[in-house]
């Protein structure tokens, strides 16, 4: 048809944590009958976003036009999912329309949900769209004013922000196009925590074990009678954890980002504690569309299983993926998507339903049968994949009214700073950062025994039958972070005998665990060891 144009805006939708772009197409023709379609997979939201746009088009005294008004979003073989294409559906029909020619959105990419008042509201996964423009070559992006902060994390971008749709159309009008707010250099903020190690008294084998954890990214299992400390060891370990990379906040930044919980850089490793409750999509990730759950949000950082027996055996048996990937793999008809889960698993279990089995101060109460379901929602292979399995023991009346504070965590935290620059030199060639994620391959390259090592390893193997290919390999990665932090290149006998110590044979019903030597722990942790 003669005279026909066809406007195109550039934009974008969410799938899982990732930006695709699309392409908002817009076609006006003349019709007997007016119609305003858009066609392109959208999902309830987005068909009910032209109910959004006509009332915000009002608001700035334009309308959609009485006439033929088609809209597509490609590729059309996609869902869209939200409303973050109101505002770049809306722009198109003004330029469709032929009311203005739109080369101010050239090379940008728009985004943003239409308030009836034609404001611009906050959406999610901006930071994703942000880094989509930028891998594209596109100039910059043009997104709501609230969350013009996560765009901003990405340079060189130019970034336009606006509040209200008649801030767009006055810069087709030839007024600058909006910018946000921005502030001066970003500074790093100074970490403060409400919560230190040296509010805990004794547990010098748990404080350790936490040490070993942080340093080389173990898992962590703390196992023991009720009111021992497990929770508050494991509420202090963001308090010794290394501060995170700008890669590893721009990571953690846009899982935050695509459900909407983040309008800045996210700079401090997270700490997610889910419920026992919880369901295997809200732990794992799922739902429609599909989003994050609860160890993305740990992406580098800490999940915390307090109760661990109590989760549901399924929900358990699914991180076992997860824990070996270091990522989750959700699968739909429509496609599968990949979410980080990088995360340090801290749990906490008692010895029986009421914890006091074995304890010595209690007498259990719990039938046989109670017991034995207790123990079988942990599964051997679940296990095997926690590489520090410690018991937690009570503290004596005299450890626990001592004043002298335990070590703080500013000295440990310093020490497991400087462990973690000995493994990303040693493994920066592998594309690895902890010894935690080392595979074989690279374990025996990182992790040479010596002939004495070779004796000692083949001694704790025919000590422990039960040890299977996998938990010697956990063993070696612990010998390895426990060198590190004494700033060895090469392990020693003591390092395999120290590591094989935090592992227990089982350490849910073993409560009272093999007691390590103090040579090999009071070295690193100068907090006195309960009597």
């Amino acid at each position: 048809m003669a005279g026909r144009v066809i406007a195109r805006v550039q934009s974008c939708t969410l799938v899982g944590i990732d930006a695709v772009p699309i392409e908002v197409e817009c076609v006006v023709v003349p019709g007997q009958l007016p119609a305003f379609n858009i066609v392109g997979l959208p999902d309830t939201s987005g068909r009910e976003g032209a109910v959004r746009i006509r009332s915000a088009l009002k608001s700035i005294r334009h309308d959609v036009p009485l006439k033929r008004v088609t809209v597509n979003l490609a590729p059309a073989d996609l869902r869209k999912h939200g409303s973050a294409l109101d505002l770049p559906t809306a722009l198109a029909i003004l330029i469709g329309d032929g009311t203005y020619g739109g080369e101010e959105l050239d090379g940008l990419l728009v985004l943003g949900e239409l308030g009836l008042d034609g404001s611009i509201r906050p959406v999610r996964g901006v930071l994703a769209a942000a880094m989509l423009a930028h891998r594209r070559g596109m100039r910059g992006v043009l997104v709501p004013d609230a969350c013009a902060g996560e765009a901003l994390l990405v340079e060189p971008l130019e970034v336009y922000a606006a509040n209200h749709l008649s801030q767009v159309v006055a810069a087709f009008q030839g007024e600058p196009m909006p910018l946000p707010a921005r502030a001066g250099a970003r500074r790093r903020r100074r970490r403060v925590f409400t919560a230190d190690m040296a509010d805990v008294r004794g547990q010098s084998f748990a404080r350790s074990a936490i040490q070993l954890a942080v340093a080389g990214g173990h898992n962590l299992l703390l196992s023991g009678p009720p009111g021992t400390g497990k929770t508050m060891l494991a509420r202090r370990i963001p308090s010794v954890l290394p501060a995170m990379t700008r890669a590893e906040s721009l990571e953690t930044t846009k899982v935050y980002s695509s459900l909407g919980l983040a309008n800045d850089l996210v700079d401090e490793r997270p700490f997610r504690a889910p419920h026992h409750t919880i369901t295997g999509p809200a732990l794992l990730g799922g739902g429609s569309p599909p989003h994050p759950g609860e160890i993305s949000l740990a992406h580098n950082g800490v999940l915390f299983l307090d109760e661990l027996p109590e989760f549901s055996r399924g929900t358990l048996e699914a991180l076992r993926q997860p824990l070996e990937d270091r990522a989750i793999t959700i699968g739909r008809v429509h496609g599968t998507i990949h979410l980080p889960a990088s995360f340090l698993l801290v749990a906490a279990a008692n010895p029986c339903p009421c914890g006091w089995l074995w304890s010595g101060v209690k007498e259990c109460q719990c039938s046989s049968f109670a017991i034995d379901r207790y123990r079988a929602q942990l599964s051997g292979p679940l296990l095997d994949r926690i590489d520090l399995q410690v018991g937690v023991h009570p503290v004596p009346l005299a450890v626990l009214r001592d004043e002298k504070p335990g070590e703080p965590s500013a000295a440990i935290r310093e020490r497991v700073a400087a462990a973690r620059e000995r493994q990303h030199a040693r493994l920066a060639p592998y594309e690895l950062s902890c010894n935690a994620e080392m595979p074989s391959r690279v374990l025996r390259e990182c992790c040479r025994l010596t002939t004495a090592c070779e004796r000692e390893l083949e001694k704790l193997v025919d000590e422990r039958k039960s040890l299977s290919a996998r938990s010697i390999d956990r063993i070696l990665k612990v010998a390895r972070t426990i060198a590190d932090l004494d700033g060895r290149a090469d392990l020693c006998p003591d390092d395999l005998i120290e590591a094989a110590t935090y592992r227990a044979l089982d350490p849910v019903t073993e409560i009272i665990s093999p007691a390590p030597d103090p040579t090999l722990v009071q070295k690193r942790i100068t907090a006195p060891a309960p009597s």
